[in-house]
């Protein structure tokens, strides 16, 4: 990676690609003019665990597709027992957060300083929620 560029890591499921995804990922490339944009693919027995059902493409091909969009710059996916051990492999300089992550959010600055990463945190703005949410795009596609 480029040394001047600071280095964004987003977290979700992704399960397919939307608007509500690429204004994600925009609005994450512009915190900072020269950003590398790292987005880490829930694993799938985590999206069970946290969502109660599967998502409807597996892990490998939801990173496929995330790495098919021009506003990412790396994949990688996430841990399947501990969410840190990646973020510390990747060491970002900022994590960004969507605007309804709640998952491992609460103490998320404290579990990072205890593993000596120091990242400032900043939660995004939401992209017509009531649009643009994979629940609500699942639900209308099943009418």
């Amino acid at each position: 990676m480029d040394t001047e560029r600071v280095k964004i890591m987003v977290f979700g499921t992704f399960d397919g690609l939307h608007l509500g995804h690429l204004s994600f990922f925009k609005q994450a490339k512009d915190l900072v003019r020269e950003s590398f944009l790292v987005v880490s693919i829930a694993r799938d027995v985590n999206v069970l665990k946290i969502k109660g059902s599967s998502p409807s493409l597996n892990e490998r091909k939801r990173k496929k597709l995330i790495e098919s969009c021009e506003l990412v710059d790396e994949v990688v996916l996430g841990g399947v027992h501990d969410y840190l051990a990646h973020i510390k492999k990747e060491n970002p300089d900022i994590i960004a957060l969507g605007y309804d992550q709640n998952n491992y959010v609460e103490h998320l600055k404290e579990d990072l300083n205890q593993k000596g990463l120091n990242p400032e945190i900043v939660r995004l703005k939401p992209y017509k929620e009531h649009v643009y949410k994979n629940s609500l795009l699942k639900k209308k596609s099943s009418i």
